[in-house]
């Protein structure tokens, strides 16, 4: 009877230790997918990645953006992304050298802040993955035609498209005695050509006279302008980049001239504007942080990803230069308050950082 309970006692003891064996020498399924597939923000144990930035110029607007997107990817990633950002100061051939760079390092991604940063890293590879912010319309900027909302291959991003047709609006609105409008804007940036199209054929539905005024570049702002000021009653400039990098020279002109100016975005009103329904670009650049940090840790396919927009503008306008001008904003806010969720007071160039 012993030796028939030991040799139960033995067996049971050999199938343990099969057990155990094959439980070391093959892992389950779901075990492998575990340890090889970080969850939603994390990443692999000791995987990094390097990020490439590579931004237009330098101003607000932009520079909002590229801060919002590192702080959205570091929230994310931590230690395990760092960045490599470099500043075109204006000039779209560096954004090519910049990208064909980023694309000869194998950067794990590319930020493209504005229109011809998109273009440059479009050019200079179809396999690192591509996010795109402040650009305003990326059917334009990529010339698709037909666009549906989702570029497809290694591009995505955020669009800094604000309503234009409200934009147009204020314009009516805050100068009702205009007979003629003009639009100022870089010929250089298409997405500035977009957003001019369709402003200008809003105010002439409205029955204004609209001239439009281009300059190649930041050579020629103050000429360009002053032309625009002494032909218009008002001014309308969009997200241009250039004329954002030069509102001090803009401004210069308009304000002695006595010329209103509505723009396309904050930075622009608070430099040379009186009023703006404008996004922000941080929280612009936030939400393309996190689509960066989905991207790479393998959360989401960016070939699906659809461009992603800013849903609540706010109305914003210079007190000091509208009332320099006479103009009464007591009375005009009401008719803004259905088209946009919020009315902020700016303060002007001088003290604004």
């Amino acid at each position: 009877m012993k030796k028939k309970i030991l040799a139960i006692i033995l067996a049971a003891a050999m199938l343990l230790t099969l057990a155990a064996c094959a439980s070391t020498a093959a892992p389950s399924e779901n075990q492998g997918t575990s340890a090889e597939t970080p969850a939603s923000g994390e990443t692999a144990e000791g995987k990094t990645y390097v990020v490439g930035i590579c931004q237009l110029a330098q101003h607000v607007a932009l520079d909002a953006a590229t801060q919002g997107f590192k702080d959205a990817l570091v929230e994310e990633l931590g230690d395990a992304v760092t960045f490599e950002e470099q500043n075109a100061s204006g000039d779209i051939p560096t954004c090519s050298t910049i990208c064909t760079g980023f694309a000869a390092s194998n950067v794990d991604l590319i930020l493209a802040n504005a229109t011809p940063a998109l273009q440059a890293a479009v050019s200079a590879t179809q396999t690192i993955p591509i996010l795109g912010t402040a650009v305003t319309e990326y059917g334009v900027a990529l010339d698709i035609e037909d666009f549906n909302g989702t570029v497809g291959g290694n591009v995505s991003g955020t669009s800094d498209l604000a309503p234009l047709d409200q934009q147009a609006q204020m314009l009516l609105e805050l100068v009702p005695d205009a007979k003629t409008a003009g639009i100022l804007y870089c010929s250089a940036e298409p997405n500035s050509v977009y957003q001019s199209d369709v402003v200008k054929q809003y105010l002439e539905n409205a029955g204004l006279t609209v001239n439009v005024y281009t300059f190649a570049d930041s050579n020629d702002v103050s000429s360009v302008t002053a032309t625009a000021c002494a032909e218009c009653d008002a001014l309308y400039i969009p997200t241009d980049n250039t004329a954002a990098s030069c509102t001090e020279a803009i401004n210069n002109v308009a304000e002695p001239a006595g010329i209103p100016i509505v723009t396309g975005e904050e930075g622009l009103c608070k430099g040379c504007g009186i009023a703006t329904l404008s996004i922000s670009y941080y929280d612009l650049g936030v939400t393309t942080g996190k689509m960066a940090a989905k991207i790479l840790t393998g959360e989401a396919d960016i070939s699906e990803m659809p461009i992603e927009y800013f849903q609540n503008p706010v109305k914003k306008y210079a007190a000091e230069r509208c009332a320099a001008l006479g103009i009464d904003f007591d009375a005009v806010s009401k008719a803004f308050e259905p088209y946009c969720t919020k009315i902020t007071t700016l303060t002007t160039a001088e003290s604004f950082s």
